[in-house]
């Protein structure tokens, strides 16, 4: 502490904090072994864990003073400094450690404590008591204990009854969601086998329209022959070529009959 304080007013009061910490983890792991109460433990091991963290940030306090003095120091200064840290980052693994070993141990105490129920230190003493009683309160504890354990069963039966009314749920909403995916394929398969009919009529349709449409072009092209025809014959009456055409053809000259007497 005093070497410090020659070196930084600021680092010593930060290893007077850390050391005070560090009593404290001490007397406080001390404390720990002499509780037998579960739930006191774990509230004590929590209180610790908050001492623990707390040191921890001062060290990286301590950490940050010791490199902005680095260059105002010589090198023997920051190695004592840089050991000094490491000191304190080594102690504070050591409680660390034997913290999360009180915190194996007490989870292993709660995991039993679970399982052993309304049991609980029920081995020695209990003997010991049991060995004190008259038959009936003998009886009257067996009675209690088998209480215990109807409502104990009652219980597990009705946790089983929620779980198959679940399950039984469940596979109703299931099977109906099936049966409405297999009526959307079968409408799908519909929708799909009405366009494919669809195309055909189309297409159908469309060869249909094709026809007629040929059929029209013929009967325009007849229709415009006999109009040219028309025309070309009462412009040029006379033609040859258009004269024995029937119904167009010029009306024939009245022939008389010559007679001759005998």
């Amino acid at each position: 502490m005093d070497s410090l304080s020659a070196v930084s007013e600021e680092l010593a009061e930060i290893d007077g904090q850390i050391a005070d910490i560090f009593r404290a983890l001490s007397n406080g792991f001390q404390k720990l072994d002499k509780i037998k109460d579960v739930n006191r433990q774990s509230r004590q091991l929590e209180e610790l864990t908050g001492k623990m963290r707390e040191c921890k940030r001062l060290i990286k306090e301590f950490d940050r003073e010791v490199k902005a003095m680095e260059r105002r120091t010589n090198a023997n200064t920051h190695r004592m400094l840089s050991e000094k840290k490491q000191s304190m980052v080594k102690e504070l693994n050591s409680y660390v450690a034997l913290k999360k070993r009180y915190q194996s141990n007490l989870e292993s105490n709660k995991r039993v404590d679970l399982f052993d129920g309304p049991n609980e230190g029920f081995s020695e003493d209990n003997d010991m008591l049991a060995s004190n009683m008259t038959n009936q309160q003998l009886m009257d504890k067996g009675y209690q204990m088998m209480g215990e354990t109807d409502q104990a069963i009652n219980r597990a039966k009705k946790v089983v009854q929620e779980t198959v009314d679940v399950g039984t749920e469940t596979a109703a909403t299931l099977k109906a969601q099936t049966e409405q995916m297999s009526r959307i394929v079968n409408d799908l398969d519909s929708i799909h086998f009405s366009i494919q009919k669809a195309s055909k009529l189309v297409k159908e349709i469309g060869r249909q329209v094709a026809t007629d449409k040929c059929i029209m072009a013929l009967l325009f092209l007849i229709v415009t022959g006999i109009i040219a025809i028309i025309i070309v014959k009462i412009v040029n009456p006379n033609n040859k070529e258009i004269r024995d055409i029937p119904g167009l053809a010029p009306p024939a000259m009245n022939r008389r009959l010559l007679w001759i007497p005998y």
